[in-house]
């Protein structure tokens, strides 16, 4: 594969990785299971146990686990055709996951804010009235 066709495949890739963790990590549809692992993450007695299942609870940690079954499945490789590839793609792919990550987070934190200063004119508006 040439350097364009990897470097497009790594911004693409990190896409579904991205939303996967954030999913898993955030969203409502998983909020049972990401529950009882925090309390896992904190009460177990066992140093791995802690971090088994604090794994499901942090999306930055998370997202190394997502991305390493997408290099399975898809064989990604950066700059190199061996080992090595799949090593600097799968360190890759996290760090623009990352990014990925933190802008949505940014983005959603701006629309709860927005959402609330809605609210907060709609109730005032209701009052005056």
């Amino acid at each position: 594969m040439i350097l364009y066709t990897q470097i497009v495949w790594l911004f693409i890739l990190a896409f579904p990785i991205a939303s996967i963790s954030w999913t898993a990590t955030h969203e409502e549809v998983f909020k049972e299971p990401r529950m009882y692992c925090e309390l896992r993450s904190k009460n177990s007695k066992t140093f791995i146990v802690r971090k088994f299942f604090y794994l499901f609870t942090c999306e930055y940690c998370f997202c190394h686990y997502v991305t390493i079954l997408f290099l399975i499945f898809t064989k990604y490789i950066l700059l190199f055709d061996d080992w090595r590839g799949f090593i600097i793609g799968g360190f890759s792919l996290v760090w623009i996951t990352n990014i990925y990550i933190s802008l949505l987070g940014l983005l959603k934190q701006d629309i709860k804010i927005d959402k609330t200063k809605i609210t907060v004119l709609e109730n005032a508006q209701k009052t005056i009235k």
